[in-house]
């Protein structure tokens, strides 16, 4: 057989062309193409009908009728390109997933708003948007929320757990063991704690703690406050006296015992589980961080005069056993910096873009930020294992294979394990911000 352009020029095979037994002689195009008959689509018409009249199932419905269109479509692939092409599956195929925004104690969200395209939005206590989200929020009184924080495939009602349930090999250990979020205050945050893993795993039976990476995106002066955060207490800081200024609520006190640090656009942070910290009011930012929600919070009431519910505080511990999860070893402010202000490393340089890394294994061994950049096309390289994807500026078009998802302001996209490489291509005069997160190491 030969083809020229979309035209067959040439059909010589061998007559007769042997058949499967039971097959209709009238349905070989082998000879003629014009043979094929119109039998088989006869009965998917029929079928068709029959399940409008019966409110039956299809016996080939859309999701089965794309099996064989994607496997012409990634014979041409292949063809053109001289690279093999793997069929779509859920393990190899990037998803978009939608923008959960989850209820907190704190007062933001406006700038969330906007990033979105809402204008006059105000703030609220949905100051958080959780990105590639398997874990609920733990919020007292709003237990009937089903799944409140959990990402949804987007445009339906499926969540990414249950499709990493169903589909282990998108993401081997069935969980991405890490959670990322957009965080905007607009107020500073209660001080407060997460346990390491050691920590988790002898309070809460928990595999994973809640160590965290912040990148600061933005700042503003909120009621003339320079926007900063708190981490780590001062030199001297004893569990004695740290549960005397709880137990006492001398706020100021509380404040006076931690470091405080300026921050600004492009900073990333470290916060291992068990220091103490606190985000000031007037950041946006994005968090990577391990996959829970145990926060321990010392402050009773949050600066906006909004009551902490006791449960929120002490995680079902208790008033006095909350206090094992801090750590109260002596770390001056130049250790701090030195340790915990990450500097930014390339990764990649190209014409197009640049990828780097805002925080890497070199770091912490529980997961990792990149920053991708391009006003034209970049090709990602194959990680060998899930990531996700959050689009910060720009628009244009993520290719992996045979997928193809246009990109815009505040996409979510996960991306499977066996996805391999795959490009993002700014549309024109749309350069892409994207960030890139990835589990693990």
């Amino acid at each position: 057989m030969e083809l020229t352009e979309d035209s067959i020029t040439l059909w010589s095979l061998p007559v007769p062309c042997p058949l499967p037994i039971g097959a209709e002689e009238g349905n070989s195009g082998a000879a003629d193409p014009r043979g094929i008959s119109h039998h088989n689509h006869t009965r998917e018409y029929a079928d068709f009908v029959h399940a409008v009249h019966t409110g039956t199932p299809v016996l080939i419905d859309a999701r089965e009728g794309r099996i064989p269109l994607q496997v012409i479509h990634a014979i041409y692939e292949s063809s053109a390109t001289g690279k093999r092409v793997d069929i779509p599956t859920a393990e190899n195929t990037p998803v978009r997933l939608d923008n959960p925004r989850v209820w907190r104690t704190y007062l933001g969200g406006r700038l969330l708003d906007e990033l979105h395209g809402i204008s006059g939005g105000e703030n609220g206590h949905f100051p958080e948007e959780w990105i590639m989200s398997v874990v609920a929020a733990r919020n007292v009184g709003r237990e009937d929320i089903k799944d409140e924080g959990m990402s949804h495939l987007f445009g339906t009602s499926q969540t990414l757990k249950d499709l990493l349930d169903t589909h282990p090999d998108a993401c081997p250990g069935g969980s991405p063991g890490v959670l990322v979020k957009l965080i905007d205050s607009a107020e500073r945050l209660t001080l407060q704690v997460h346990p390491d893993r050691e920590k988790a795993m002898e309070l809460f039976h928990s595999p994973y703690g809640k160590t965290e990476c912040w990148h600061i995106l933005g700042t503003r002066d909120v009621d003339g406050q320079t926007p900063c955060i708190y981490l780590g207490f001062r030199p001297g800081i004893t569990r004695e006296y740290w549960k005397h200024l709880f137990d006492t609520q001398d706020i100021p006190g509380m404040l006076d015992a931690m470091q405080k640090f300026e921050v600004k656009p492009g900073d990333t942070i470290l916060i291992e589980g068990g220091m103490p910290h606190a985000i000031g009011a007037g950041c946006l930012l994005a968090e990577i961080q391990e996959p829970t929600d145990f926060t321990i919070r010392v402050e009773r009431t949050t600066p906006s005069g909004f009551a902490v519910d006791d449960f929120l505080c002490h995680q079902g511990l208790g008033f006095d056993r909350m206090f094992d999860a801090f750590c109260y070893g002596d770390m001056d402010r130049q250790t701090i910096l030195d340790r915990y202000f990450i500097k930014p490393d390339t990764l990649m340089k190209t014409e197009s873009g640049t990828i780097s890394t805002l925080i890497g294994y070199e770091n912490t061994p529980l997961f990792r930020l990149d920053e991708i950049r391009t006003d034209g096309t970049i090709t990602v390289p194959d990680s060998h294992g899930f990531s996700g994807l959050y689009v910060l500026e720009g628009r244009g078009m993520l290719t992996a294979g045979l997928t193809r998802i246009p990109l815009e302001k505040t996409c979510q996209i996960f991306v499977p394990a066996r996805t391999g490489e795959f490009t993002l291509k700014a549309g024109e005069g749309t350069p892409l911000r994207v960030l890139h997160f990835f589990g693990k190491k």
